[in-house]
């Protein structure tokens, strides 16, 4: 039995400070409860909420799976609202369909668009493109969010809620309950004082970290599969306010970074580089890098075994879409683990779970991949 010496009560812990644990904190304070994050890293929103795209979703990258297409609109409007100050809105968004090897053509798109009821607009000739390579081009609205805007925001947010504290470069060593309550063993990596925390209620919002979390606290894995993965930030005189997106198949995409005046690359064929088909995040790099092990992830960008860059294969393929003298240049790039459900990996859908795994104590995980999904914890969460 864990020794209840120095124990420090809350109605909730989060476990994860990314976009997820930090918005959950900041609704559950609202509503007069105390909260405790707990989070690994030396700082909360650092790893996949900065690691990404950054594109605030209409729908139209999923084309295969309606449904994530729809649930991709949902709360958009609330998400653009809130974060107005942090949301580019001032570029102009294309999709393209390949003349090669797309899972999906022109009429198919124009349908899918129409059917979930967002603007598409052919464009028969625009400057910048490559219409040699392109079957079709589309004026579309979507934009981008500033991610690294957004995490200070929420930063600061946090710093000033006198009702959440936040234990940074965290460990959990132990768990144990008694039915009413969680008896969470916290360290720090770095060594000190442990820490034991008291709560009836707990949230896993750890995203790659799922299955790690939940196998602590004793409650069903999530079937997840995981990817290293590469965010390429390139800058562009020609391309500073156009965003493309190549659909279907082997493709990529190319848009502003919300407000920074970088753009994002990614591409399917290149952006994620290991692929792990274990619940838990295993990779051969975990040889090299052993403080990094499956139930207890490093961050990618400061591990000695992360993968070399794609970037220059990642450039070459975007180039083939615009004309040939449009510039791409270089900045740098950020790896981190993404993870999806294993039922997604043929229509590449992304849906929103939010479920109660446990009920004496109470038990939540939270996995998602959209950020304007962050409302859903609303509509699951009892007090």
């Amino acid at each position: 039995m864990l020794q209840a010496k120095n124990v420090e009560r809350y109605d909730f812990v989060i476990v994860g400070g990314g976009i997820f644990g930090a918005y959950a904190a900041l609704y559950l304070a609202k509503k007069g409860m105390r909260v405790c994050i707990l989070e690994k890293e030396k700082a909360l929103l650092k790893k996949a909420s900065i690691v990404n795209q950054a594109r605030l979703h209409s729908g139209y990258h999923y084309p295969r799976s309606v449904a994530t297409a729809l649930m991709s609109d949902d709360n958009k409007a609330r998400f653009t609202k809130d974060h107005e100050s942090f949301i580019n809105f001032s570029f102009e968004k294309y999709y393209a369909i390949d003349r090669f090897g797309s899972f999906t053509d022109s009429a198919q798109f124009e349908r899918f668009c129409h059917y979930i009821n967002i603007p598409c607009e052919p464009v028969e000739k625009h400057p910048l493109f490559n219409y040699n390579r392109i079957e079709a081009l589309y004026r579309t609205t979507e934009y981008t969010f500033d991610p690294i805007l957004i995490a200070d925001y929420y930063r600061r947010s946090l710093e000033e809620e006198p009702l959440v504290d936040i234990l940074l470069n965290i460990k959990i060593q132990r768990v144990e309950e008694d039915g009413k309550s969680w008896m969470i063993d916290t360290a720090s990596i770095e060594g000190g004082a442990s820490q034991m925390i008291h709560a009836p209620q707990v949230i896993n919002a750890t995203y790659s970290g799922s299955n790690a979390v939940n196998q602590l606290f004793g409650v069903p894995k999530i079937n997840l599969m995981h990817e290293i993965s590469e965010m390429v930030f390139v800058t562009s005189p020609q391309l500073e306010k156009i965003g493309l997106t190549v659909m279907d198949g082997q493709f990529g995409s190319i848009m502003p970074y919300g407000l920074s005046g970088l753009l994002s690359l990614s591409s399917v064929a290149y952006t994620h580089h290991k692929v792990s088909y274990n619940n838990l995040p295993s990779f051969d790099c975990q040889a090299i890098n052993t403080d990094c092990k499956p139930d207890f992830t490093s961050n990618c960008n400061y591990c000695p075994a992360r993968p070399r860059s794609n970037q220059h294969k990642m450039i070459q393929q975007i180039k083939q879409y615009f004309r040939e003298d449009i510039d791409l240049n270089y900045f740098t790039s950020l790896f981190t683990i993404k993870s999806k459900l294993k039922a997604n990996y043929i229509d590449d859908g992304r849906p929103t779970e939010i479920n109660m795994l446990r009920e004496n104590p109470r038990f939540y995980c939270i996995f998602a991949g959209k950020i304007n999904s962050i409302y859903e914890i609303e509509k699951t969460i009892t007090f």
